[in-house]
């Protein structure tokens, strides 16, 4: 059978914070070399789906810059196939913004059957996780369903985050209800839908009548199912999957890579994580320096006497002489002065942290005590910035004190300390 994926990659992901303000979510780094999106799109290639669709919508542009014709994915392909991407659009009859995930299917519903798929396979662009979704196509086929949902089990305290999943013992799904403030089940859905064509053409068109509609798959489109009692099935997944939709759920997804035997493989050359590379030199490590449980990308540098314990560094990062960094993220480009320390703190793409300063501190609690700081931003040197600390974007030196309290905002743009 002919599958057509779509992925859905307008997600603003504001509980990122400034990772998200001049960037949509699919296209945050992620792991030193990667952007979220890659792992939906290489789950694709190595399943063997190469007919992609890309529904961008909040600040597409770096998705699309990274995207390009597909080719570190095998998707840049003239006559059949391959990746396109489909903003939102204006035509003469109405249109608009993006309501909700199934309005922007819909929205884009002559598209996708302009290549007469058999099956859609809907995916969020901003999950990390290797799947092949092989497995839940011959599912699909063996039920008969009309719509087969991925479904997997999470932490009881978690789950409220997503839609809560109900089956029977054939796995034939008997409710779903979409972030409930209490989860009665850890069963939750992951956001890989598999539709049969001509049911997703009819359930869209539905969809387009019901009042009060969010036009949004969990919130109405799969309960709406399951009421009129479609045959909607849920494919049990076990491997790993983490919706990094959260500062603390972003770090830990780093985290759980720096462990002895990661969840997830990156160096597993049969299911290959493909990404547009940046061209850089490889990473050098100076004499003195102390490097324990790490992804250091190409083109980082660790000086001399510089010390770095359970931490990600991205293309181009230099940590100073003397230097500390522990449990931290570093984005491209960032530069960490000279005997600077670093803890727990999320630090975007370019950003200059001035000698002697120390940022962050190591709490029992993770919740709200991750530093964060924006793109382009300038910590001054000495400076004490303290736990949970969020810095906005192109903050310049002058504009942050030499001590900020624990919990503390900085944004250039609203002009205010909070």
């Amino acid at each position: 059978m002919q599958v057509r994926a779509v992925i859905l990659a307008g997600g603003e992901g504001s509980r990122l914070g400034v990772l998200t303000v001049k960037r949509a979510k699919p296209a945050v780094p992620f792991a030193g070399k990667y952007r979220i999106i890659d792992f939906a799109l290489s789950n694709c290639i190595n399943s063997h789906i190469t007919d992609v669709m890309i529904l961008p919508q909040y600040r597409p542009h770096s998705l699309i810059e990274h995207i390009g014709d597909g080719g570190p994915w095998d998707l840049d392909r003239s006559f059949t196939g391959g990746v396109k991407i489909y903003p939102p659009f204006t035509a003469r009859r109405r249109t608009d913004w993006y309501r909700g995930t199934a309005d922007a299917v819909r929205q884009n519903l002559s598209f996708v059957k302009s290549a007469r798929p058999d099956l859609v396979l809907i995916l969020s662009g901003d999950h990390i996780y290797a799947m092949d979704y092989d497995p839940m196509v011959s599912f699909h086929a063996d039920h008969q369903a009309d719509v087969t949902i991925c479904t997997i089990r999470v932490p009881i305290e978690e789950a409220s985050r997503f839609g809560i999943v109900t089956t029977d013992d054939q796995y034939r799904v008997t409710g779903f209800v979409e972030k409930p403030r209490r989860a009665q089940s850890n069963l939750i859905n992951m956001g890989v839908y598999l539709f049969s064509i001509d049911v997703l053409d009819r359930i869209l068109d539905e969809d387009r009548t019901r009042e009060k509609s969010w036009d949004d798959f969990g919130k109405d489109v799969l309960p709406g199912m399951v009421a009129e009692g479609s045959r909607l099935y849920a494919f049990p997944y076990t491997g790993y999957w983490v919706d990094v939709g959260t500062l603390e759920s972003y770090w830990k997804a780093h985290m759980d890579l720096l462990e002895p035997s990661p969840p997830l493989d990156l160096n597993n050359r049969g299911w290959v994580i493909h990404t547009r590379s940046e061209e850089r030199p490889p990473a050098i490590i100076r004499s003195g320096a102390v490097v324990q449980d790490c992804l250091l990308a190409d083109g980082s540098v660790v000086e001399s006497n510089a010390r770095i314990e359970r931490s990600v560094l991205s293309p181009g990062v230099v940590v100073g002489e003397g230097a500390q960094v522990r449990e931290s993220i570093l984005l491209n480009g960032t530069v960490i002065g000279a005997g600077a320390i670093i803890e727990r703190a999320i630090i975007d793409k370019r950003v200059r942290v001035g000698a002697g300063a120390q940022i962050g501190e190591r709490l029992d609690s993770l919740e709200g005590t991750l530093v964060s700081i924006g793109k382009g931003s300038e910590i001054p040197a000495a400076a004490r910035i303290g736990a949970g600390v969020t810095i906005g974007t192109e903050v310049p030196a002058d504009r942050i004190p030499l001590r900020l309290e624990r919990g503390k905002q900085v944004w250039v743009e609203k002009a205010r300390i909070e």
